[in-house]
């Protein structure tokens, strides 16, 4: 099973943020998405859309720990990573598991020839996971998720 075979099985739509936007709206955006991290994007005239970092939950927590409500109204490039752990479609979920792992992250985006092409979230892989497992612990998983 291959990084582009979960983003089949998901939403297509990738949501990303600007790069200036403040935290708040990154916040709002996670919210109305229900979604736990933004890609982070610079409009650039020749290039389009680059992706120039991540924006997370743990981002929003350290940001409102360092600067309290202060923080809402700094730009999420204050506080996103900016190194952007990646994948291609054709890597392994071997593979993302073990950048997750490594880098103690719980999305990674998915590029293929420096275009983002998806996102695989750690809720990706556990559904996966859960698809394949049996129709005991499928139950069991699910009376957890839903409790």
């Amino acid at each position: 099973m291959r990084a582009e075979d979960i983003l089949r099985q998901k939403d297509t739509r990738i949501i990303m943020i600007r790069v200036g936007e403040t935290v708040a709206t990154a916040v709002a955006l996670m919210t109305k998405e229900v979604i736990g991290a933004l890609v982070v994007k610079e409009v650039c005239r020749t290039e389009g859309n680059v992706v120039v970092g991540v924006f997370s939950e743990r981002d929003v927590a350290k940001a409102l720990a360092t600067h309290g409500a202060a923080a809402l109204t700094m730009p999420v490039s204050a506080f996103m990573g900016r190194t952007v752990i990646s994948c291609e479609p054709r890597d392994s979920i071997e593979t993302v598991l073990r950048l997750m792992d490594e880098n103690h992250i719980r999305h990674v985006p998915v590029m293929e020839d420096h275009t983002l092409v998806g996102v695989i979230s750690a809720r990706d892989l556990i559904r996966h996971f859960l698809q394949q497992a049996s129709p005991a612990l499928q139950e069991k998983a699910a009376a957890v998720i839903h409790a």
